[in-house]
């Protein structure tokens, strides 16, 4: 069982990869393996809904989120941290999530967590706006002991939010928790449910 991290700050090894470092450590030792990716710090095209990926199943932008999306196929969990620009994820998570959600294959029914990184506020509404991607892929949104955010301007001080930190361990914990019950439901022939066909409408008459 493994979950996919991803880190979606531009610096590599800052708060938003000490919250996720936090959580995945819990998840490890919860028997759960992990993988951080870092989306890098290089420009994410966003999607320009060519249709292409309806035809292929990749993406036609070759910038790794196609990488991710075969990573996430192995995976049986999933956490997107993200810092807060203007009270919201930034710019290139939801660039990678408006095209990882459109390719990926894998991701309904396996839980998902949100965590949001700020020198001060604006983490809750980073949250609610990753949140939507999850739940409009049928995973389970994995909660904690409060909103899952860290504080701090450089890791240092994420490293002092103890409540921050305990945050996202019982994050972790708890996914490990949900991931395991629905492996031992699988085991005792409880399938994932199958959904009916999207019945896809507008407003226009």
């Amino acid at each position: 069982m493994k979950v996919l991290l991803i880190n979606g700050s531009p610096h590599e090894k800052g708060c938003t990869y000490t919250a996720l470092s936090e959580v995945a450590s819990s998840l490890n030792e919860n028997g759960i393996d992990t993988e951080i990716v870092w989306i890098g710090n290089k420009s994410i095209h966003g999607c320009i809904a060519c249709g292409g990926c309806s035809k292929t199943g990749k993406c036609v932008f070759d910038d790794g989120v196609n990488e991710i999306s075969d990573k996430m196929a192995e995976c049986d969990g999933l956490v997107v941290g993200t810092p807060v620009y203007y009270a919201s994820p930034n710019g290139s998570v939801y660039c990678l999530l408006d095209r990882l959600f459109g390719i990926c294959p894998s991701l309904a029914h396996k839980p998902a967590a949100a965590v949001a990184s700020a020198r001060r506020g604006g983490t809750t509404a980073a949250i609610d706006g990753l949140n939507k991607y999850f739940t409009f892929k049928q995973m389970p949104v994995v909660s904690s002991t409060y909103w899952n955010t860290v504080h701090g301007s450089k890791p240092e001080d994420v490293q002092k939010d103890e409540e921050g930190l305990q945050t996202m361990r019982n994050l972790g914990i708890n996914m490990a928790w949900l991931i395991k019950c629905i492996d031992a439901g699988k085991k005792a022939g409880i399938n994932i449910p199958e959904t009916s066909a999207p019945i896809k409408t507008n407003f226009i008459r």
